[in-house]
């Protein structure tokens, strides 16, 4: 369980609250709209409204003994970057911040930001990837072209082995697991593991010998 400083609660801070409340993290969330913290507040440990790039306000947090102290502004660059900024000068032990534009990671990076996430250009690209083919079913990437994919089993892969395949072989993936009926097996994945039919498979690998492999 990690503590985290949660900064802005649009839409995107609001839905990040809501997977750190399921994944049981201690969450202070800070915006300066009061009816933002007023819905977050079932989801989180505690939360203040307040201005973050108003120093005095932001050093009252306590921002050094959070774990991550996450920038989630997306609606306001020039608060987001004084905040990114502040939080560092204040002593905060990481700090990731949102950004829209490559231009916007540059300065955040620059100016307080250890990390950069980007929501929209992240959702973009999986959304353009799992619906340009049938066969595709979740994508995630893992960075440097490497990428891990949810695909339809092959007609002419039912009830072969992995060994039989022999895909790492052949085009360099490797098979991580196995779903039937929506649900993942918790069988290892072995060179004797049998492929049913009706199932999806994870695959990992480079991109383009994911894609080679499954004509994607």
């Amino acid at each position: 369980m990690k503590s985290i400083l949660l900064i802005g609660l649009g839409r995107f801070g609001r839905h990040t609250a809501m997977k750190l409340n399921d994944l049981n993290h201690q969450v202070l969330a800070v915006d300066k709209d009061e009816e933002r913290v007023n819905a977050v507040l079932p989801y989180v440990t505690n939360a203040q409204i307040g201005d973050s790039t108003n120093e005095e306000f932001l050093s009252s947090l306590g921002v050094r003994n959070f774990d991550v102290c996450i920038v989630a502004i997306g609606d306001n660059f020039q608060s987001s970057l004084e905040t990114a900024s502040l939080l560092k000068e204040l002593g905060a032990q990481k700090v990731v911040a949102r950004a829209a534009r490559d231009v916007q990671a540059k300065f955040l990076l620059r100016n307080g930001a250890d990390e950069v996430v980007y929501p929209e250009k992240q959702m973009a690209v999986w959304t353009a990837i799992r619906y340009s083919s049938d066969h595709i079913f979740d994508y995630i990437s893992l960075g440097d072209d490497h990428a891990i994919f949810e695909v339809e089993l092959p007609p002419d892969w039912v009830g072969k082995t992995i060994g039989q395949l022999d895909v790492r072989k052949r085009f360099h993936i490797n098979i991580m697991a196995i779903k039937k009926n929506g649900k993942f097996s918790m069988t290892v994945i072995t060179p004797d593991t049998c492929l049913p039919e009706g199932c999806t498979i994870l695959v990992m690998g480079e991109e383009h010998d994911i894609q080679k492999c499954f004509r994607i």
